[in-house]
């Protein structure tokens, strides 16, 4: 059964609407939804539709704007073959370190760390049991889910890192050139 997708702006400020290799991060994000073979629906439409319709629900957010399709494709292959909720990941590189009252405290092992990003599938009966869906927060959505559910995290490649700054999107379109390049 196809999946259905979303690609929400809650929370996310004006930055959606920069543009990323001339195109704004939306429509990149909504495009690689589509060209996953992912039924991409509006906002508009009653969520309670949403979640009874016994479809897996792809969500994919703008601010991962060059997430590759068949990356979104494979997650939604895993969530229908596991039945858990996939979700995207990037790992920890920044050094992390536990507060000590004024002082910094202990470093904590990065190992154990991810950082949600796009995309997040959840699975048709773990949908039924939401009556919401607050999407400002995708980290937050991630724990809520794993209340209801297993969670299945599969690791994102570089171009699904998650933006936030005019400053990242740079970087982004950056090494998605310098991928491209390596590519010919």
């Amino acid at each position: 059964m196809q999946a259905l997708g979303w690609v929400p702006l809650d929370g996310r400020g004006s930055l959606p609407f920069a543009l990323v290799h001339g195109e704004s991060l939306i429509a990149a994000a909504s495009w690689a939804v589509g060209e996953a073979g992912i039924q991409l629906y509006d906002a508009s439409v009653d969520f309670g539709l949403v979640r009874t319709s016994g479809r897996p629900l792809l969500l994919h957010d703008p601010l991962c704007p060059l997430t590759p399709a068949d990356f979104l494709a494979e997650a939604v292959e895993i969530c229908g073959t596991t039945g858990r909720t996939v979700v995207g990941f990037r790992p920890v590189t920044d050094t992390v370190k536990r507060r000590a009252g004024d002082s910094l405290g202990d470093t904590v092992d990065r190992a154990a760390l991810r950082c949600v990003t796009s995309p997040v599938v959840v699975p048709s009966p773990v949908l039924a049991q939401l009556d919401a869906l607050d999407l400002s927060d995708f980290a937050a959505l991630v724990a809520r889910l794993a209340v209801l559910g297993e969670i299945e995290w599969l690791e994102a490649p570089a171009l699904a890192a998650r933006i936030g700054s005019a400053e990242e999107l740079r970087v982004l379109e950056a090494l998605s050139r310098s991928l491209a390049g390596e590519a010919r």
